[in-house]
């Protein structure tokens, strides 16, 4: 049994499994109207349970402590290991069908597509033999496209990299405001289906942020700094933005110093003013 997306589900719901992930094996439920109890003990039965460390409302998901203590748990970033090229890859991969001049080599020829993502990505000067029958100008396209493909894909996998670090890090050693962005498939495709050949380095760059600007606004009063670290990241930090983010992380780490500290009363806030 797979589940997916599990930070969208109740903790109620999830606590159903915990007895199917000890000795008992059991599981109560209602089919066709009447009560069921369903006795797995012996049975090759697997439950996979997949989802993100934050809900769609920027809050951390917790799984429920007796499930968490039963189960063998992943994280996608350290089970990857000696493949995170193929990781990488996996991200352009699964584009294709988004965006015409992608598959126009890869409905052709795969190794022909993987020659050519390779061609651009090494900066070879040699262009490899290919072994479908392609025009020039479909090769010339698919070449500027993965150009800002790759541009995009990089910056993808650091917002990936950030929001992992962001949900694993305790709100009391945090520096500044937790990152909330994904850099997930879902965000590649919607990307890369926006890319043409003509397209300039500026453009891609403006294709990244109203993206992400667009994703942010679940995140209500979060996404201004969401935002703001997202070209941090992505190296499109103007000096306004940069003034602005570092007003944001002092008065953040300010805050983050008077946790605890109850400043309506008198006694908070000369407790406040002596820190």
């Amino acid at each position: 049994l797979y589940i997916d997306d599990i930070q969208h589900c109740s903790s109620e719901f999830l606590q159903k499994f915990i007895s199917l992930a000890d000795g008992q094996r059991k599981m109560d439920g209602i089919f066709e109207g009447e009560s069921k109890t369903y006795d797995l003990r012996g049975k090759r039965f697997c439950v996979i349970m997949a989802g993100n460390p934050y809900t769609e409302s920027g809050e951390k998901f917790q799984i429920p402590d007796m499930l968490a203590n039963r189960a063998d748990v992943y994280n996608l970033g350290d089970v990857i290991g000696g493949s995170d090229t193929l990781f990488k890859l996996s991200l352009i991969e699964n584009a294709i069908v988004e965006n015409p001049y992608l598959q126009k080599i890869a409905s052709k020829s795969f190794p022909d597509f993987y020659n050519l993502v390779d061609y651009v990505e090494t900066k070879r000067e040699m262009m490899p033999d290919l072994e479908g029958n392609h025009i020039q100008q479909d090769i010339d396209d698919f070449i500027a496209v993965i150009k800002n493909t790759l541009s995009i894909r990089n910056v993808v996998l650091k917002v990936n990299q950030n929001y992992i670090a962001s949900a694993a890090m305790q709100d009391s050693y945090r520096t500044e405001p937790s990152f909330k962005l994904q850099g997930s498939y879902r965000d590649m495709n919607k990307l890369v289906s926006q890319i043409v050949p003509l397209m300039n380095k500026k453009e891609i760059s403006e294709l990244i942020l109203t993206h992400y600007e667009s994703e942010s606004q679940t995140l209500t009063s979060d996404s201004e700094a969401n935002i703001l670290k997202l070209k941090e990241i992505a190296g499109q930090l103007a000096d306004s933005d940069r003034e602005r983010w570092e007003h944001i992380k002092e008065i953040f780490n300010k805050n983050n110093k008077f946790a605890g500290i109850d400043q309506n009363n008198q006694t908070g806030q000369v407790l406040a003013q002596l820190v």
